[in-house]
């Protein structure tokens, strides 16, 4: 029987409710000791997956079963490469190019942090090996039902290294200082809730709470070389790009900044952040098409941020770009935040012929910038401003 842990509203759960969710995962990871678990995270995983796939793992590991973290993307933002390197954090990344249906046989089941599915490429293969999924726990709204054992669902909380905390907190895995490996994630946990509570700005008391009792356990010295990353200088071209091109409307602002390399798609949201704190801006979209020259793939790549309270980021990017051939969405979102993501398709790929790709490049940021402008231009007044 699935034990499915889903919440709607804006309020969240009890202590309580907490602690049943607990056991029930608990019951689960117990029904499955011995076992070896696949941990999936989006292909361009943030410390929020991060922290909490290795949360998944230590606590897997009290009921002996084995786990691998992957992803099929890369590692661009400089914060996530510190994250992993200065932790050693166990992420490996999988080429979903060179894998086959027997790669997967060794594992009993998969579980999806932070995301439910439709943010990794390796999702289709795993339901081709017919692993079975055992976990999902995320933040993110509902993306549709998945057939799954245990999840917990809550886009009411702002981090889903918050909800592993808590899980740590419930007794599913008891930190000690003086264990490297868990003073190690505990920093990492902190970092996520950081990240994705922008700065704390937007964090709530369930994230005070998870960060005081990780204060506890967590290197302050690892933390803050993690957080003092050097942007690096494609980055602060492509924010620049994003300052040159923008267009501010109705409050919000919104910027192509043209093509990126695959391993340079992180600076996308590294632009809206900083787009969004212009004055007289409560939301910023900032976009750009993402190419990988070697597997000729490219796709529409971008990212809202904001601070308007009334704006559901999920609501919006979904009535801005509406969904594929197959009814899934190209995108959503959270409390302050959201992202979309849409293949290029028969147009992929570069051509010899500079005057192509400037022209290609003209007519889907037109296509973008309508797709936007009918949500926010003033003369519709589709979306009020305070």
């Amino acid at each position: 029987m699935m034990n499915e842990v889903k919440n709607n509203s804006k309020e969240t759960k009890t202590n309580l409710e907490i602690e049943k969710i607990v056991q029930q995962l608990g019951e689960t990871l117990e029904k499955h000791r011995g076992d070896r678990h696949i941990v999936v995270i989006q292909d361009f995983p943030d410390p929020d997956a991060l922290s909490s796939a290795w949360a998944y793992q230590l606590i897997a590991q009290q009921y002996n079963i084995e786990t691998d973290i992957v992803y099929a993307g890369v590692l661009s933002h400089q914060e996530n490469i510190s994250l992993v390197k200065l932790t050693n954090l166990p992420a490996k990344r999988w080429d979903p190019q060179n894998l086959q249906v027997a790669d997967f046989s060794g594992y009993q089941g998969c579980v999806l942090v932070d995301s439910q599915g439709n943010t990794s490429q390796l999702t289709p293969l795993i339901e081709k090996a017919e692993i079975p999924i055992i976990v999902v726990v995320d933040h993110h709204s509902n993306q549709g039902e998945i057939k799954v054992e245990f999840s917990d669902r809550r886009p009411e909380i702002n981090a889903t290294a918050t909800i592993f905390t808590q899980y740590f907190q419930g007794g599913l895995l008891k930190l000690n200082k003086n264990n490297k490996i868990h003073v190690k994630c505990a920093t990492a946990l902190m970092h996520g809730i950081r990240t994705d509570t922008n700065q704390l700005l937007q964090a709530q008391e369930e994230d005070f709470i998870a960060m005081g009792y990780l204060s506890n356990y967590y290197d302050p010295q690892l933390f803050q070389a993690i957080m003092h990353s050097a942007r690096s200088r494609r980055v602060m071209d492509v924010i620049e790009k994003a300052l040159k091109n923008r267009q501010v409307r109705n409050n919000f602002s919104f910027a192509g900044v043209g093509y990126l390399r695959y391993e340079d798609r992180d600076a996308i949201p590294q632009a809206a952040d900083f787009l969004v704190t212009e004055e007289n801006v409560h939301t910023a979209v900032v976009y750009g098409i993402v190419h990988d020259e070697e597997e000729g793939i490219e796709l529409i790549i971008g990212s809202l941020r904001t601070y308007k309270i009334t704006l559901d980021p999920d609501e919006f990017i979904k009535e801005a770009f509406g969904k594929n051939s197959e009814g899934h969405f190209y995108g959503g979102g959270r409390y302050h935040a959201g992202g979309f993501e849409i293949p290029v398709g028969f147009l992929a790929g570069f051509n010899d012929h500079p005057e192509y790709v400037k022209l290609k490049w003209e007519v889907y940021n037109l296509q973008i910038e309508q797709k936007l402008l009918r949500l926010v231009n003033p003369e519709d007044d589709v979306i009020q401003t305070d």
